[in-house]
């Protein structure tokens, strides 16, 4: 069996208003919207339809780390300004213009609703997790602790109260370890992710934070605190287990929809592969090493079926793999520096809403095509949308 694809020779677009290099990408669940963000703190969402603006406006004071929609009419983004930002989202009516129409100024920025303070000395993004309530968009939010760039806090949305503080402190976190490793020795944590462990983990729907760190170590801990119950200095959480397939600070880290397993990249040519559906003890040896021909690795993005990902590389190439067996699918080749950013298409276009009367505007066809999107930018300035053939298995 073998992938149905080849890599396209030229991107099918190439968005080019942003003036500085393009840290963070974004596709809205629908596929309708494209957001990216810059080194200087300005952010830009994209209609998938007419690729023009929706908005466009400086949404910090220094460089964007990450943007994510949160609930139907949110935004919620996270500068090295030390703060994370929620806006109401632009109406999508508001982003169809007709060619030759005014540029779009700062007055179309999006009205804020509120703001939270952070440590971003990590140049760590939050990680969101969604909550099901009635009504009000809520969330848990998980960021760098305020004061130990080692440590997380994880915080309550809308209502800014901190629900766990200091995860991974060694002192409180428990551990079997018998070499005494503690928390402290893995440097700042480089990326992180808030899901609730799957079924098939031990402890499933238990709350877990998967972190990656600035030693090349990527550790998975659990909470065991009753849900709803506040903690301090990481009591009420433990150590599921620790992996560390890296020599050097990892890059990136990507994890597949359904949370069955991570990425990760660094500046050496590994790929590290985790499995959190496995329930193993902390001294047991967790994690899968691919070894790729190409060093310098700073993003990467997993198709939300968990079959394919994308990893940027250092020189501005984007590198696709079997998530399963890392044979190669092929390279990307436009931007002329350092790849930073890259997100998928929702390949679930079943699911998502109508969103509006123009929706018929767009035929299926036109629609599963918008699904097979990848988007990439870089140090260049540049996005690019890669029309990518289909994942699906052929004899």
């Amino acid at each position: 069996m073998s992938f149905g694809m080849e890599a396209p020779s030229t991107p099918l677009h190439v968005l080019r208003t942003h003036k500085d290099p393009v840290n963070t990408l974004y596709c809205s669940r629908d596929n309708e919207r494209i957001y990216s963000g810059d080194a200087k703190g300005r952010i830009v969402i994209w209609s998938t339809r007419s690729l023009r603006p929706i908005a466009d406006w400086l949404a910090h004071t220094d460089a964007i780390l990450g943007v994510e929609e949160l609930g139907e009419n949110q935004i919620i983004t996270h500068g090295r300004d030390n703060k994370v930002h929620v806006w109401e989202r632009p109406e999508q009516s508001v982003a169809i213009r007709p060619v030759g129409a005014a540029t779009l100024t700062e007055s179309s920025a999006p009205t804020l609703c509120y703001s939270m303070d952070v440590n971003a000395l990590n140049y760590c993004r939050f990680s969101l997790l969604p909550l099901s309530s009635s009504g009000e968009t809520s969330a848990l939010l998980a960021v760098p602790n305020l004061v130990e760039s080692s440590q997380a806090d994880v915080w309550t949305l809308p209502g800014r109260q901190r629900l766990h503080g200091a995860i991974g402190n060694s002192q409180h976190t428990s551990s079997k370890f018998s070499d005494g490793r503690a928390g402290n020795k893995t440097g700042i944590i480089m990326a992180m992710h808030l899901f609730h462990l799957p079924t098939a983990a031990e402890a499933s729907g238990a709350l877990g934070l998967l972190c990656a760190y600035e030693d090349g170590g990527v550790i998975l801990y659990r909470r065991t605190a009753p849900e709803g119950t506040q903690t301090i200095e990481g009591q009420g959480w433990d150590t599921m287990w620790r992996s560390k397939l890296h020599k050097e600070s990892v890059m990136a880290m990507a994890v597949a929809k359904d949370d069955s397993f991570a990425l990760t990249v660094s500046a050496d040519n590994l790929v590290g592969k985790y499995d959190l559906t496995d329930g193993r003890s902390e001294t047991a040896s967790s994690g899968t090493v691919f070894r790729t021909k190409h060093p310098g690795n700073g993003a990467i993005a997993v198709r939300d079926d968990g079959r394919v990902c994308a990893v940027g590389g250092w020189d501005g190439k984007t590198r696709l793999y079997s998530t399963k067996t890392f044979k190669s699918l092929g390279t990307l080749v436009h931007h002329k520096q350092a790849c930073q950013a890259l997100t998928f298409a929702s390949s679930d276009i079943g699911s998502c809403e109508v969103i509006d009367d123009d929706d018929e505007d767009m035929t299926p066809q036109e629609k599963l095509q918008r699904s097979r999107w990848l988007v990439t930018a870089g140090k260049d300035a540049r996005v690019s949308i890669w029309a990518l053939m289909s994942f699906e298995k052929r004899p």
